[in-house]
């Protein structure tokens, strides 16, 4: 009888269990789909980004941190992001040799072909303007040495620069790739027209002033996107503009600070000269 009673026992846990199985085949899908979602998927795109392994990086660390605190945060740039960027981005890196010891002052440094690389505290005030994250595509007009291009890099997740002058392009390109930055994409060109393949833009930045802000510029920022360059008013005076374009694509214009930038060239200068005549 005690056999008989056991051997019934076993029968039921036995149907108890396949009854559960075949009731309950989601939770074990379930499961095994968590299982595999915690393994990183192979096809998906990654950002990006500088990995820091050039020596330029561990050079001059200590004058940068100086320059951050005495130029910059001294002058109310307090946004995280700009100030990390601002104290690893190595600005000797993009100043010609001859140049080296103005490298962290406070002031531009003439990079050759009448262009020069923007004081610190100023590419840091329009780097916060543009109110960058991780996910933004940024269009920069005005490539220079790469410096500011660099800066933005190490915020936003892609950033495509434009110069004019095809000798700065090229040398900018060089450098930012020696330096590792896979998300710099640079193009040398008429930054007016701006780079409409890419568009639209969630930040806009210029390095170089105009008479007006290029129409193909505002067309190529997003809705909710900020845009900042120099613009020059009446009696050659120049100003940084903040511009934001709202949900509904109206224009909020706002004059932030006198400033002095190299003109823009190209077929900006051609419009205005035909608009004088």
């Amino acid at each position: 009888m005690m056999r008989d009673d056991r051997s019934a026992a076993l029968r039921k846990c036995i149907c108890t269990a396949v009854l559960f199985t075949l009731l309950s085949p989601s939770w074990l899908f379930s499961a095994d789909a968590n299982q595999h979602s915690s393994q990183p998927d192979p096809n998906e795109k990654k950002p990006l980004r500088c990995d820091h392994q050039h020596r330029a990086f561990s050079e001059r660390v200590a004058e940068r941190a100086q320059m951050v605190a005495a130029q910059i945060q001294a002058r109310d740039v307090n946004d995280p992001n700009v100030l990390k960027a601002m104290r690893i981005v190595p600005r000797h890196a993009f100043i010609p040799a001859s140049q080296q010891r103005y490298a962290y002052g406070d002031h531009p440094v003439p990079i050759g072909l009448g262009q020069t690389i923007s004081q610190p505290y100023i590419v840091a005030f329009m780097t916060e303007a543009l109110r960058l994250d991780p996910n933004d595509k940024v269009l920069e007009i005005g490539t220079g040495s790469g410096y500011q291009a660099a800066v933005c890099a190490e915020i936003a997740q892609e950033v495509y620069t434009i110069e004019i002058l095809g000798e700065l392009a090229k040398s900018a390109a060089k450098k930012l790739k020696e330096l590792g930055y896979r998300n710099v994409f640079v193009r040398a060109g008429d930054g007016y027209l701006g780079w409409p393949e890419k568009a639209p833009f969630d930040a806009i930045i210029g390095t170089a002033a105009a008479g007006r802000i290029p129409p193909p510029l505002i067309e190529q920022l997003k809705p909710g996107g900020r845009m900042i360059l120099p613009v020059e008013g009446r009696f050659g005076f120049q100003y940084l503009v903040l511009i934001t374009k709202d949900s509904k694509g109206n224009l909020h214009k706002k004059n932030v600070m006198p400033v002095q930038f190299v003109p823009m060239t190209g077929q900006v200068k051609k419009n205005e000269g035909e608009a004088k005549k």
